[in-house]
């Protein structure tokens, strides 16, 4: 079977090319793996052009931010697209200040990627867009963004001044959670807004229950020479305008998350997994952990 290489990078809408493959990292730097190991595996992702890496003031309380921080020491950090977010109850006009400049000084960085509202809290978004765009004219963040917003929020955003400038919407996305496919997708993408899927490896627990193990996804691996894991991540990397941004704490990890680019799935290999894990047919509310 010839194997075709899919679009290894999204444009967003200031012109910016980001790769389509980050790292995420909600609970590393949490003592759950050795930290060595933890920093090596980031480093480990950024050599393999995996240059976007996310996190948030909320991931270990700013311990994920730190092991970034220590894991960029060194790095060409033009080279770097380093995301974070702020808790909704800091989003206001001053806190939201505060919590990004903390940020900063936890990642030993000068300015962020791209800074996202983690969810939709009491401060109106009018208030955290003017926050937001204070930040951009102080030069501390590039653009930003927002994290676990339906369509219904993103139409509300946008009628803020000036919501259009928000970049990307970053929510739950993989196999067995398909909810945004019904319209969240195709609005951000007319939108010119990216999406940026979080756990698109389906995360531990129930929600990656029966996913790994089903038929059509172990079919799929083994046409392709892949992992079932990589079927996962090829998935979601196979639509377009998102973006991935799988967690993973060992370099040999990472090494398995990359390697899920190189191929891509046949239009029977997603028939078969369509009927596994159907599309939704009417809207469903957004998924979050």
């Amino acid at each position: 079977m010839e194997e075709q290489r899919m679009e290894r990078t999204l444009r967003l809408s200031d012109g910016t090319e980001v790769p389509r493959l980050g790292q995420g990292t909600w609970y590393l730097g949490e003592g759950l793996s050795p930290r060595s190991q933890e920093r090596d595996a980031l480093r480990r992702g950024v050599e393999l052009g995996m240059t976007l890496i996310d996190t948030a003031e909320m991931y270990g309380e700013g311990q994920s931010e730190q092991l970034v921080g220590e894991a960029i020491q060194g790095l060409d950090r033009d080279k770097l697209f380093l995301v974070s977010k702020v808790y909704p109850f800091h989003a206001g006009r001053d806190q939201l200040a505060r919590s990004l400049e903390a940020s900063l000084r936890r990642m030993k960085t000068d300015y962020l990627d791209l800074y996202l509202l983690h969810w939709r809290g009491a401060v109106p978004f009018a208030e955290t867009v003017e926050a937001m765009e204070r930040q951009v004219d102080r030069g501390l963040i590039r653009r930003w963004g927002v994290s676990n917003l339906d369509r219904a929020d993103m139409e509300e955003l946008l009628e803020t001044e000036p919501g259009n400038r928000c970049a990307v919407d970053q929510v739950l996305y993989h196999l067995g959670s398909r909810g945004v496919e019904y319209d969240l997708v195709g609005w951000l993408a007319r939108h010119n807004m990216a999406m940026m899927a979080y756990c698109p490896l389906a995360q531990g627990g129930r929600l990656r229950r029966g996913l790994l193990k089903n038929p059509a996804v172990q079919e799929a691996a083994r046409a392709h020479g892949a992992t079932p894991a990589q079927v996962l991540l090829n998935f979601v990397l196979q639509k377009e305008n998102v973006i991935a941004i799988p967690k993973a704490s060992s370099c040999a990890h990472v090494e398995e998350n990359a390697k899920a680019m190189d191929f891509s799935l046949t239009p029977e290999e997603r028939r078969k997994l369509d009927q596994a894990f159907p599309p939704p047919r009417r809207p469903v509310p957004l998924d979050i952990v």
